[in-house]
């Protein structure tokens, strides 16, 4: 495309309702927030799922580790690592019952290091069709071929296995939660898939680590069995911070922190970031009932009152409560009108999801009170009957 096309590239894109602006929002406690002219807004569309960006111990923690430099100042192959880092890839390895673990600068960093580092010409990537923007990206810079399969379809997957002649590594590659549906990926049958075609199975857990499990610590745990070779995971969401990281055996991490070039020529994160995930890593640790109970309470809760206001939502097992309204201009509307009354949703559009199924993306935290979780669902009940 060339500079000159921008406009009317951009106008197409306002002309399809899909057109985006970064709306500034200042967070006062982890489910409230207030924007530059002073207004407040009870906010469900964030990923802080058990409330840790405002934890005291959490805040603290970073607080004092600024006092080793707001900055790293540089990658950590070349600069050295600040040790709340080193401190949390042996806790996360050890959270996630694996040898070692690899921080990233985020989740969507450690996606693309992982699949660029790891396939190339000759192997073959299996990826579920609604697999994170980061995985389907990595992907396609991998250098290795990809094979999408029908969302959670495992039949349709192991016939892409059978049929599909591969000279190196199979891949099996999806998110543990689907950030759009909530819905959790078919762990057994991908285990016994990967086993029986050896392939490489690796599983994004940004959306299920402190989310499910029954003590937060993911896929693997909900369905109570191993069998993922890679663990991904993000510190931006359940463990307050920012960052990314991959979970594996030593050979694997050791491979990566030597040839993922995303790890290796990136400044790292600052100390700051680093205390505040571990810091969140051991709170959950110490006592999941606090954080997850919470979580689980209110997403039970918001769901029934949801019902009795007679507003449908797709089911699952998570806080992600996705509430299709098919066209796009109806998910915007309806995410403006609520604004407008002190309620942030996401309106969610394609591509993120596909044409047709637009929807708001509602998020439960185990931050929100049962007073916000009323007014949540009094407005959106009351947003619908304006549709009417």
């Amino acid at each position: 495309m060339k500079i000159s096309d921008i406009p009317e590239k951009l106008q197409e894109i306002q002309r399809e309702d899909r057109f985006r602006k970064v709306q500034d929002l200042r967070m006062i406690t982890a489910s409230l927030g207030r924007d530059r002219a002073g207004k407040e807004y009870i906010v469900f569309n964030s990923n802080d799922y058990l409330g840790m960006t405002h934890e005291k111990e959490v805040e603290e923690a970073a607080r004092e580790a600024v006092s080793f430099g707001t900055g790293s100042g540089g990658a950590r192959l070349t600069s050295g690592a600040v040790f709340e880092l080193s401190d949390l890839e042996k806790e996360l390895a050890s959270f996630k019952h694996k040898e070692d673990a690899v921080v990233f600068n985020t989740g969507y960093m450690t996606n693309l290091g992982v699949l660029y580092a790891l396939a190339g010409p000759g192997d073959v990537i299996f990826s579920d069709a609604l697999n994170h923007a980061s995985i389907v990206d990595g992907c396609r810079i991998s250098r290795a071929a990809v094979k999408v399969y029908p969302h959670s379809r495992m039949d349709a997957l192991e016939k892409l296995l059978k049929e599909t002649p591969v000279t190196g590594q199979r891949f099996i590659v999806t998110d543990g939660v689907f950030s759009m549906d909530g819905d959790v990926a078919d762990l057994p049958s991908l285990v016994k898939l990967k086993e029986q075609y050896d392939a490489c199975l690796i599983v994004d857990d940004a959306h299920a680590t402190g989310v499910i499990g029954e003590t937060g610590r993911g896929t693997a745990e909900y369905y109570h069995m191993e069998g993922i070779d890679i663990q991904v995971g993000t510190l931006s969401k359940s463990l307050g911070s920012v960052g990314g990281f991959a979970a594996a055996c030593r050979p694997v991490t050791d491979y990566l922190r030597n040839c993922s070039r995303p790890f290796i020529f990136s400044t790292s994160i600052p100390a700051s970031a680093g205390a505040a995930a571990l810091t969140a890593l051991r709170l959950l640790e110490r006592n999941p009932e606090k954080y997850m109970g919470a979580l689980r309470r209110n997403t039970k809760y918001m769901k029934e009152k949801l019902r009795e206001a007679g507003i449908s939502f797709l089911p699952g097992d998570t806080s992600i409560i996705p509430i299709v309204m098919g066209r796009e201009e109806a998910a915007m509307e309806y995410a403006a009108r609520c604004r407008e009354r002190g309620i942030l949703l996401s309106a969610i559009r394609p591509p993120s999801v596909p044409a047709g199924t637009s929807r708001i993306r509602l998020t439960v935290t185990a931050a929100h009170t049962r007073e916000q979780l009323d007014r949540a669902v009094e407005v959106m009940a009351e947003c619908l009957a304006d549709n009417a």
